[in-house]
């Protein structure tokens, strides 16, 4: 069969686009604005070599920087150093980030840069959910108060570039855990989340340096500048004015105004965003949800697609969605236990890779029952064993989608046994979202859609989906029966931490 034109893809993006446009802000990029990066090695270097360069500005949002990255912090520093109006801005999870107080936590790593440079020139904010306060959050312990929500988002900006992902800043995610990392050279995306970062940041505790005894090394405090009050004094006052102060950074009007000396652009991305409970709507949701309904029926219909999260723990609502894209065909790309970063934790948390298990079981029966075996495959994703030497755990999450390789003029039968030749995806979904309830209930998290018609950039695209599933293998219900893969009734109390837990990290 004839391979599709670029034509005939974008007007089958456009059946997409056009929904997506009334959800989000638009921004109009070359395909090689784009640079997909592959491992963990390569992004740490990568995240270094932009620091090290940095003229203005470097933001970073992410759940927890690790307390022993003292030569990232480094770069930090020297770029400080060498660049006088270079400002730094962090934002961090409370709950995460101090979690180890007094002993050195993510809070202690940076407050130093404060003393060396001055507030004026590093800011390090910290979030804290509404939903933790009173005596929920004095009697709950450190490692399970996370699951009332984490400021989750992933934005790495420096200067007129931004890196988004599911990374954290630490070791393992600097190393040994794949993840996802896209490299946008746009000053204006750049530009947009250094909005949402410094919006959210300033409904967030500030740190200061501190001596006092046991304080860990910095003081934490609600700026009197911030424009809502504390979520521990009030969290129903605290949501309300976040609501305000941040609810006109999610919509349409924030899509720049078209160039008309630009060259047409093949690529558009859409930032999206799940911010509860700081707004009671995200635009996270309402665009995956478009973009799956829209395989369902002509011209996408015969799509294929590829969604990948390192812990399996979609939301009943999200799977219905993958399993009802019918005839599309899907491969759903997870985390082997011993691929799964709690895999022989001390505690409980040890027990979640078995609720996981779990829930990938459940999923295949799913299949079967809706008859969907032939079309919807699940691999799980293992490099090594964790704890071992050249061990790796697998973190990535997002979604491709494959069009037919046939103009959308093309008559096509909806039958799910057709078989149609498939090309590179011309969308992804990129970003820190876990495709979990926590990430759109209790999570701040942050996502872009990419839709292209280019043939080089969805090549690229369709290198990562390769690259990812180079150690992955198809597994069916008989796999789960064996009995290392059978779960016990500890599963009961495993599956408890997946709803609280889950997706958290």
């Amino acid at each position: 069969m004839a391979s599709s034109t670029p034509q005939s893809q974008a007007l089958m993006l456009a059946t997409i686009t056009t929904d997506l446009d009334k959800i989000a802000p638009r921004f109009e990029i070359q395909p090689d604005q784009i640079t997909i990066i592959q491992t963990p090695t390569e992004f740490y270097e990568t995240l270094k070599d932009k620091i090290s360069k940095a003229q203005r500005r470097i933001y970073l949002s992410t759940l927890y920087i690790g307390k022993t990255e003292h030569e990232f912090i480094s770069t930090i520093q020297k770029a400080l150093a060498a660049n006088p109006n270079l400002r730094v801005s962090f934002l961090t999870d409370s709950l995460r980030g101090t979690r180890e107080t007094p002993e050195p936590s993510s809070a202690s790593l940076l407050t130093p840069l404060i003393s060396e440079f001055g507030s004026d020139r590093v800011e390090v904010r910290m979030y804290h959910t509404p939903n933790l306060t009173g005596l929920r959050k004095k009697y709950i312990p450190k490692r399970i108060n996370e699951g009332w929500g984490l400021q989750h988002m992933k934005l790495y900006g420096v200067d007129d570039e931004i890196i988004m992902s599911g990374a954290n800043l630490s070791s393992d995610y600097f190393s040994n855990r794949q993840d996802r990392y896209h490299l946008f050279h746009s000053a204006e995306l750049t530009d947009y989340f250094a909005k949402i970062h410094a919006g959210v940041a300033s409904l967030s505790f500030d740190l200061q340096p501190s001596d006092a005894p046991d304080s860990g090394g910095y003081t934490m405090s609600w700026p009197a500048s911030n424009p809502a009050p504390s979520p521990l004094a009030s969290p129903s006052r605290y949501k309300d004015a976040a609501t305000k102060h941040l609810s006109h950074l999610l919509t349409p009007t924030n899509s720049p105004a078209p160039n008309p000396n630009a060259e047409k652009a093949t690529t558009t991305i859409y930032p999206i965003l799940s911010l509860v409970p700081l707004l009671p709507t995200s635009t996270e949701l309402p665009a995956l949800t478009s973009i799956l309904t829209h395989l369902c029926h002509a011209p996408l219909q015969n799509s294929s697609w590829t969604f990948t999260a390192g812990y399996f723990n979609m939301t009943p609502s999200f799977r219905r969605l993958l399993l009802s894209t019918r005839p599309a065909s899907g491969t759903v790309l997870t985390a082997h236990p011993h691929a799964n970063g709690f895999f022989g934790s001390k505690g409980v948390s040890g027990m979640l890779p078995d609720a996981y298990t779990h829930l990938a079981k459940q999923f295949l029966m799913k299949v079967r029952h809706e008859r969907l075996d032939d079309s919807i495959v699940l691999k799980e994703w293992k490099k090594g064993k964790v704890g071992e030497e050249g061990g790796w755990t697998y973190h990535a999450k997002g979604l491709w989608v494959t069009f037919p390789s046939h103009p959308p003029t093309t008559t096509t039968t909806s039958s799910a046994s057709t078989k149609v030749e498939q090309e590179d995806p011309s969308l992804t979904v990129i970003g820190s979202s876990n495709y979990t309830k926590r990430s759109y209930s209790l999570d701040l998290e942050a996502n872009v859609v990419i839709a292209t018609s280019d043939a080089g950039l969805r090549r690229r695209l369709g290198e990562e989906v390769k690259w990812l599933g180079e150690h992955a293998r198809a597994v069916d219900e008989a796999e789960f029966e064996k009995p290392e893969r059978r779960v016990g009734l500890s599963v009961r109390v495993s599956m408890w931490l997946v709803r609280v837990l889950g997706g958290a990290l």
